[in-house]
């Protein structure tokens, strides 16, 4: 068994109690004011932008550090019509028979259907992958742990990074998502997780009127 390498921590910074309250309370109020949205500009969004919404992403924690997620970025216009056509098809199915009538009353609400132009629309669309494995230097193939755990941890840092960078997004989760393997050019062995719309908010958007649960009924303290 390999023994671990360990090295001094000596990026770990903290704060007063006092700041520490601060940038909790600051953070809580920030991502307080996400939301998700379905109508997208066509504004163009920097790539570095991603880029560094992606870094912070990739620095979540994973079962054995396998880091078991790829993240494919797509702005090609024509991949984007090919990813909406496929969804589409996809989700026609769900809305005409798939999905069950209490999901379809659940989605009533937000006033969701087959139609996804926003997959064309948004800059950016990120699929992401989850891997059951990881290739070594060496050749192997190694076994990954906790990969749903991991990647659902990796996706929450994106949307939170690209929020707090200024952008909007969706999670969108068309099923079967088989159809981005191919149009992407993943291996079969990877799982599409999860699709993740990304640009600026349509002028005047609108996103349906919901709360958030109270504090009191998420947590309990012991």
């Amino acid at each position: 068994m390999t023994p671990p390498k360990l090295i001094r921590y000596a990026a770990y910074h903290e704060y007063p109690a006092a700041e520490m309250r601060r940038r909790a309370r600051e953070f809580a109020a920030d991502m307080q004011r996400r939301r998700s949205v379905r109508d997208f500009s066509s504004r163009p969004v920097s790539r570095k932008i991603i880029e560094e919404c992606l870094r912070a992403a990739g620095s979540a924690p994973s079962g054995a550090n396998r880091q078991p997620w790829h993240f494919v970025v797509v702005g090609d216009r024509e991949l984007k019509r090919r990813i909406r056509e496929a969804a589409e098809k996809e989700e026609a199915r769900f809305y005409a028979g798939r999905a069950p009538n209490d999901w379809l009353e659940a989605l009533a609400t937000l006033g969701t259907d087959a139609r996804k132009p926003f997959l064309e629309l948004a800059p950016w669309l990120i699929a992401i992958f989850a891997k059951p494995h990881t290739d070594a230097p060496d050749g192997r193939r190694l076994k990954n742990y906790y990969v749903s755990e991991s990647v659902g941890i990796a996706t929450g840092m994106l949307v939170a990074a690209l929020h707090h960078a200024g952008l909007c997004s969706l999670t969108h989760t068309p099923s079967p998502m088989g159809f981005l393997n191919r149009i992407l050019g993943r291996p079969a062995t990877e799982k599409p997780f999860l699709l993740l719309v990304v640009g600026y908010p349509a002028a005047g958007v609108r996103v349906p009127d919901i709360q958030r649960r109270p504090l009191s009924e998420i947590v309990t303290w012991r």
